[in-house]
């Protein structure tokens, strides 16, 4: 999950914590990380829009989120769809000029098996908690020879399916399944989805791998 970092902890009342300017994803085993809010609302950085360029359209982006990246594609006016599960999220991205939708990756989508493109930044391989399950998913998305580009963890983190919540301040939501796959692991993962492995590539900070559909 490259878009958050771990938190240093410091101890408070006898347990230790970690400190909250932003969100964060706790999980139930005690992995903390912080959730990077201003990147995810502010505008596709250089290594975001050169990422898109590589790629054909039409593009779907799955847990678009705010909508950079789809509205990035927009501006440069390209054929793009933004989905996620938060409505907050789908109005922002709409505000920004780009289309989006509000429904989970795993209900049915318009145009599947006709997207040339699928991203999944930002740590968003671990919706639904089964890297597996999203990836052969997508591949049910993809045209023939599309390509899903998925943002990993670094090489040497730990893979993990596990059970995480956000928390800021006093807000505590609820559980649910959660997922990180480290560069190292990310092959398997797409050979299982039935998918072709297309490489690991580190662009800035940032580690993408290419799957793509036969």
């Amino acid at each position: 999950m490259v878009a958050v970092r771990v938190l240093p902890t410091r101890v408070q009342g006898g347990r230790a914590v970690a400190p909250q300017t932003n969100p964060v994803l706790r999980s139930r085993c005690g992995v903390t990380v912080e959730l990077n809010i201003d990147r995810w609302r502010a505008e596709a950085d250089h290594v975001e829009r050169s990422l898109l360029d590589t790629l054909a359209d039409p593009v779907m982006d799955v847990g678009c989120g705010p909508g950079r990246i789809v509205a990035a594609l927009a501006e440069g006016g390209r054929v793009a769809l933004g989905v996620d599960v938060s409505q907050a999220a789908v109005a922002e991205t709409r505000r920004r000029g780009a289309a989006a939708l509000g429904r989970s990756v795993f209900a049915p989508l318009p145009g599947e098996h006709r997207w040339a493109s699928v991203v999944l930044f930002d740590g968003n391989i671990g919706i639904g908690g089964d890297p597996v399950a999203l990836l052969t998913r997508v591949a049910g998305l993809l045209a023939p020879g599309g390509t899903a580009l998925i943002e990993v963890d670094p090489p040497g983190v730990e893979s993990q399916r596990m059970t995480v919540r956000i928390e800021h301040a006093e807000h505590r939501g609820p559980w649910f399944p959660w997922a990180r796959v480290s560069a190292d692991d990310i092959a398997g993962h797409v050979a299982e989805a039935g998918l072709m492995f297309g490489g690991v590539e580190l662009w800035g900070d940032r580690w993408f791998a290419r799957a793509v559909r036969p």
